[in-house]
């Protein structure tokens, strides 16, 4: 499998745990706060680079921005899926570690630690902010045959409305 082949294939993955969300953050549109798009997802970003900074490891990344996608109701969510791959499956295992215990430390509060609901049952860590405004989710894929072992996370905002006039 190309170099290629796997960026694609991960960001397959990656794109269906969005499908699936982060978890059971409140996507109520009565309750969603009016902001602009483009500043929900400059924080969801700054919030990745938090991620990362916890899971302190020198690796390759995939390369995609946050984006916006629909809640129901006519409000969005900002979400920012990105891996990283190269440190060996132990790498990655330890950089789990640390998330798992980091992020409490952080104000994050665990919500999921376990097996998600893939046929290979990969170790799940989904966690929310202290203010309840992100959630993330984070995934450790072992090696499969040629494919290396890989970590993929996805951090998402909580739902918000658009400034008037402004489209997502």
């Amino acid at each position: 499998m190309t170099n290629k082949t796997r960026k694609a294939a991960a960001c397959v993955a990656l794109f269906c745990s969005l499908l699936s969300g982060c978890s059971g953050m409140n996507e109520d549109s009565a309750d969603a706060p009016v902001r602009a798009s483009s500043e929900v997802q400059d924080e969801v970003e700054k919030v990745s680079g938090s991620i990362l900074e916890i899971l302190s490891l020198k690796a390759k990344m995939t390369e995609a921005g946050a984006m916006i996608s629909p809640c129901d109701g006519g409000v969005y969510r900002a979400h920012h899926p990105w891996g990283v791959y190269g440190p060996s499956a132990k790498d990655l295992e330890e950089a789990m570690g640390r998330l798992r215990s980091r992020l409490p430390e952080k104000g994050w509060k665990i919500v999921k630690d376990g097996p998600d609901n893939s046929r290979a049952k990969s170790p799940q860590i989904v966690a929310d902010s202290a203010d309840g405004k992100f959630s993330v989710d984070a995934r450790f894929h072992g090696r499969q045959s040629d494919d290396p072992a890989q970590l993929e996370v996805t951090v998402q905002s909580a739902c918000f409305r658009p400034e008037s006039g402004a489209t997502s």
